[in-house]
């Protein structure tokens, strides 16, 4: 039977047809928010004998963000590790919160966040307030499981699936495909940086033996630690931890139960009437859920409301993502004011710096470090690294006067690159284009289509050898390190924190938290008179705040809150954002 193909034209336009609607719906609802409820926002509140349902969905930044994703179109509620920090600090106080509810439904961050998120969670027991995790879904990751290991009391549901088989990573190389495409990529690193591997997929078909030894020693480094942080928190050895790994013992919730790694086997609703239990409550409906999302964002964006007003004297500078110059993110043009207004504030006695990142930029990685050091020799910058401050990341963060790293958060790779591509061959054999050229000097055209000379190939590896070795230079100053000394860990090799201390790179084993503590006592800030504040300023977003109220929590009567209209389109928003692949249904619906 011959198999019909799919035209474009019934997967593009139902596609942009959904895409027009949605953007029409949420065009009203922005409309029916001015006219009707702005005037009166929906007011937060929690109830006595509260249950905090932490569910960690999707990304876990270093600061929530809440926008409306223009390739998706689709509402994006990021939440970031400093308010579940600040949150599970604030409701260990709280008398209205009796515990916490984990659920934990694809929690996407490195293994530096999960650690903190772990030790957050024990410091909220020592409150006396229980945590009762639930390992859920088609499969439970090792990280999932990781994070929820922290909590007294841990359960799964009898048929999931259990992932604890270590950890491994695979890379792509795409050198077999350039090759056939008659492409190459001319990659110029530093003249001993035999560990920057970032660049051996364009010119190798599989792992050079340096990077296959870095690359087992960092993971081995963290499978160490989370093997540890287990074992500690389910009284079993390392060793033990291992030898189930190796075997595949652990397949499922059951084998997971069998060998001690959670309690119990159960169907949600049990976990639900247990908790009941601990509330002391006669109907499982009664229980107050709130999500612990929500509180924790709420509470840090009203502490940081008043922080940005009053006179805060410690300062956090957030900065996340690849080093750029310009745009969002971690950009020079961004970071460097914010450091030269903490700098200026006569307020501000210290400064933390957190960052979590690759590197990118070598001109924005050095702009961003005259800012840091100028900071330094005013007032102390303590640095505290999330999960990865590598490359241009360790570059901005060696001036500092201390450095806080998690054990597993990925750092060093002080090392440099540079890629130029070659594709006039394959322009030529591909296409049959032909280039010429006319100049003036012999070097004035540089063009990715004539493929560099002896002598151009050597102007480049000069300056890519005066990159690194400023580079070595910005690292020897900060770390009072010799440059020699400082040539023996670099060479683009890669660390863990736990390994970076040992060469030097990091000074303190520890978090955000820890790190903040540090800044204070050497800035001489009493706890009583601490005050922090977040840079960037966290921005309040009305329309966010409908969207929150109008999720809810389990247990919020929403209808009443809002007009009917704004329930329908709003559900309607959820129905088009499901709409992937070719679609089998009516073209309307049928109502009452």
């Amino acid at each position: 039977m011959e198999k019909k193909k799919v035209s474009f034209g019934r997967i593009f336009w139902p596609s942009l047809t959904a895409s027009i609607v949605l953007l029409f719906i949420i065009g009203t609802i922005i409309a029916i928010m001015i006219s009707s409820v702005l005037g009166s926002k929906p007011v937060y509140s929690v109830e006595n004998k509260t249950v905090l349902h932490m569910t960690l969905k999707g990304e876990i930044g270093e600061m929530s963000k809440s926008d409306l994703s223009p390739s998706t179109l689709s509402l994006v509620n990021r939440v970031g590790l400093v308010d579940l920090l600040y949150g599970l600090e604030k409701a260990a106080t709280d008398d209205r919160i009796s515990g916490v509810f984990l659920e934990l439904e694809g929690a996407q961050c490195g293994y530096a966040t999960a650690t903190e998120i772990r030790n957050a969670i024990n410091k909220f027991e020592e409150s006396g307030k229980f945590v009762v995790a639930y390992n859920k879904g088609e499969a439970v990751s090792l990280k999932q499981y990781y994070i929820a290991s922290a909590a007294d009391e841990s359960y799964g549901f009898p048929s999931t699936m259990f992932e604890f088989l270590g950890l491994g990573t695979e890379l792509v190389f795409f050198k077999g495909m350039f090759d056939k495409l008659d492409l190459e990529m001319q990659v110029i690193r530093g003249s001993n940086n035999d560990f920057k591997s970032a660049v051996e997929p364009f010119f190798l078909t599989e792992m050079s033996d340096s990077s296959r030894l870095q690359v087992k020693r960092y993971l081995t480094g963290i499978w160490d630690n989370v093997k540890a942080d287990i074992g500690d928190e389910k009284s079993i050895d390392s060793k033990t931890l291992g030898m189930y790994a190796d075997s595949s013992l652990i397949r499922r919730i059951t084998h997971a139960v069998k060998y001690n790694l959670i309690d119990d086997e159960k169907y949600r609703d049990e976990v639900i009437a247990l908790i009941g239990e601990k509330l002391e409550v006669k109907n499982v409906e009664d229980i107050k859920f709130k999500s612990f999302e929500t509180y924790a964002q709420k509470k840090f964006k009203s502490n940081q409301s008043i922080n940005h007003v009053k006179k805060a004297n410690i300062a956090v500078i957030v900065a996340e993502g690849a080093v750029v110059t310009d745009g969002e993110g971690l950009s020079s043009a961004n970071i460097t004011k914010l450091f030269q207004k903490a700098r200026r504030d006569e307020n501000i006695k210290t400064i933390v710096f957190r960052i979590n990142s690759p590197g990118g930029s070598a001109l924005a990685s050095d702009e961003i470090w005259r800012e840091v050091k100028l900071a330094n020799e005013e007032k102390k910058v303590i640095v505290s690294m999330g999960d990865v401050a590598a490359s241009g990341g360790y570059y901005i963060a060696a001036p500092a006067d201390r450095i806080f790293a998690q054990a597993t958060t990925i750092t060093g790779s002080i090392g440099v690159f540079g890629v130029i591509p070659y594709t006039g061959a394959m322009f030529e054999n591909k296409l049959g284009l032909s280039f010429d050229r006319v100049s003036t000097n012999d070097h004035a055209v540089l063009s990715t289509n004539k493929k560099l000379s002896e002598e151009e190939y050597a102007m480049i590896q000069e300056e890519v050898d005066y990159i690194y070795d400023q580079f070595l230079s910005r690292v020897s100053d900060g770390r009072g390190m010799t440059k020699e000394a400082v040539n023996v860990v670099a060479r683009g090799r890669v660390w863990t924190g736990e390994d970076a201390k040992k060469k030097g790179l990091v000074d303190e084993i520890g978090g955000l938290q820890d790190a903040i503590n540090y800044a204070a006592k050497q800035a001489g800030i009493d706890s009583t008179d601490r005050m922090v504040r977040y840079y960037p300023k966290v921005e309040e977003k009305a329309w966010m705040e409908i969207i929150e109220a109008l999720e809810g929590d389990e247990n919020t009567s929403k209808e009443s809150e809002f007009p009917q209209e704004m329930m329908d389109l709003y559900k309607r928003i959820r129905s088009i954002e499901n709409l992937t692949g070719i679609q089998a249904r009516l073209p309307y619906e049928i109502v009452d």
